[in-house]
């Protein structure tokens, strides 16, 4: 499968200024109040700070053994997000599991375990954290997003629907719940939905490449092979190594006649992805038909 609608992992970053003060009245006297409300500041990455800073403002805070429990929660959270945005995963799982350890009713580092477990494709922990962020905050859409994306990776199409349906219910802006659904009609075959809800995606996210594969693949499925072509090319457009998108515009070649075209397309994609044909299988699309 490809990981981009349903691979659009959704973390909970906690601003919480004001929570991190609490409890901490000693520092309006520290001679070092300003560097404290400093590392708050940046261990909630205001001002858009860089990762390995924000990295650096959590740590002195916690170090600092300052602030409540459900700060130094708070803080750990934090620091697990920049480590995931970072790309270190290794790293982030135990500051997730220290925040849930300080405060096990705090909804948002089961939802970021979950979401780190899922981009390292341990899918039943994920799906483990995930469940118990939505059981602590049944309204949690971006949880229920992330939970969505473990059920495609487990071929749990229907229940992935379900999940990114009461996301949008909940928060009908939350654009990636849009894009996933769309994903998933797609490949239950509700077409008409599917191509509703992808439309709606890029009327605000122009220059999505899994929203253009989405509808590549609702258009292929439609059996409208030139509108295919031309939605995953420009998917490629945007990701040039989308593998089902290669795949995908392949199929679509071979179904316009142009036999070239389509076999090369179709054995790039299965340069960059190995089992792909029994991706589109399970899509409903049979290689070559």
């Amino acid at each position: 499968m490809k990981c981009s609608a349903s691979g659009r992992v959704i973390r909970g970053l906690a601003p919480a200024f004001a929570l991190l003060l609490l409890g901490s009245p000693a520092a309006a006297q520290n001679p070092k109040t300003g560097d404290y409300l400093q590392n708050i500041a940046l261990c909630n990455g205001s001002d858009r700070t860089s990762f390995a800073v924000r990295i650096n403002g959590c740590t002195a805070f916690i170090d600092s053994g300052q602030g409540t429990t459900r700060a130094r929660a708070i803080a750990y959270n934090n620091r697990g997000n920049a480590h995931t945005a970072a790309g270190d995963i290794d790293r982030a799982l135990p500051d997730f599991d220290q925040s849930i350890k300080l405060d096990p009713t705090y909804a948002k580092p089961f939802n970021n375990r979950g979401a780190a477990y899922l981009r390292k494709g341990e899918y039943d922990l994920a799906l483990k954290s995930l469940d118990e962020a939505i059981k602590l905050n049944p309204n949690y859409a971006g949880a229920l997003v992330n939970r969505a994306g473990v059920l495609l990776k487990k071929h749990e199409y229907d229940r992935a629907a379900r999940d990114y349906d009461e996301a949008i219910r909940l928060e009908p802006n939350l654009e990636a719940a849009w894009s996933g659904r769309c994903w998933t009609r797609a490949i239950i075959g509700s077409l008409q939905a599917a191509l509703e809800d992808c439309n709606k995606v890029l009327q605000s996210w122009p220059n999505d490449a899994a929203t253009y594969d989405s509808r590549g693949l609702i258009h292929l499925k439609m059996g409208e092979a030139a509108a295919a072509i031309n939605d995953f090319s420009a998917a490629l457009r945007f990701d040039s190594k989308l593998a089902s998108a290669f795949y995908g515009r392949g199929l679509a070649r071979l179904k316009s006649g142009d036999k070239a075209g389509g076999d090369a397309d179709i054995s790039a994609a299965k340069s960059l992805r190995a089992g792909i044909d029994d991706d589109f299988m399970r899509y409903g699309v049979r290689g070559g038909s």
